[in-house]
């Protein structure tokens, strides 16, 4: 069965409660037997949760989605070699980080400089927290982009993927003590790029 079809095909409406509600190893264990329903389940929960990680390391709306479609391809292909030794979540974002990483080395140093990180704002905010909101995230995106792109990835996946200093190690490939320290002296100069911009830190 080919993942195009996995992901494309009507899922069977009867099974899609039950589906819904199992956790990720679960779908994956499914996955691995074939099941075209578990693999729609799966992808809609983290389909675009990948997408505005990957698009924060290609800056490039069609690589990004392209990326998108390869990492599922790999866990309909891969689905029965995940061991369990980190959720679900950080298996997926440790493959599209690989994937990611491969397109970035074809790039020039220049183009990867202009990576960005892109700020969601609330939409139950009164349009003055609206415009105040849009201003800070701003100027902290225009500080985000002057961090180094390993500095930049550790504050992408500790504060806005939620993950743990041990699922970050276990995604970048680098001991716990190497990602504390990164996050360390990301948040210590993005500190200073706001000051420099009369900017009080921000909360990260």
């Amino acid at each position: 069965m080919r993942y195009d079809d996995a992901v494309s095909a009507p899922a069977v409406s009867r099974r899609r409660p039950a589906q819904g509600e199992a956790s990720d190893e679960a779908l994956l264990g499914l996955i691995a037997n074939g099941d075209k329903c578990a693999m729609q389940v799966l992808f809609g929960r983290h389909n675009v949760r990948l997408f505005r990680f990957l698009m924060r390391l290609v800056d490039n709306q069609a690589t990004a989605e392209d990326l998108v479609s390869e990492v599922f391809v790999e866990v309909w292909r891969d689905a029965a070699k995940f061991q369990g030794r980190s959720q679900v979540a950080t298996w997926l974002l440790g493959i599209a980080r690989h994937k990611a990483l491969s397109v970035l080395r074809r790039r020039s140093a220049e183009e990867l400089d202009e990576e960005e990180l892109e700020l969601v704002e609330d939409p139950a905010d009164d349009p003055e927290t609206v415009l105040q909101k849009s201003e800070r995230s701003r100027l902290l995106r225009d500080c985000l982009r002057e961090l180094s792109p390993a500095h930049r990835e550790i504050i992408d996946l500790v504060y806005y993927h939620e993950r743990t200093i041990d699922d970050v190690a276990s995604i970048t490939g680098v001991p716990q003590s190497t990602v504390k320290t990164r996050m360390f002296y990301a948040r210590k100069r993005i500190g200073e790029l706001l000051a420099a911009r009369g900017l009080a830190r921000a909360a990260i």
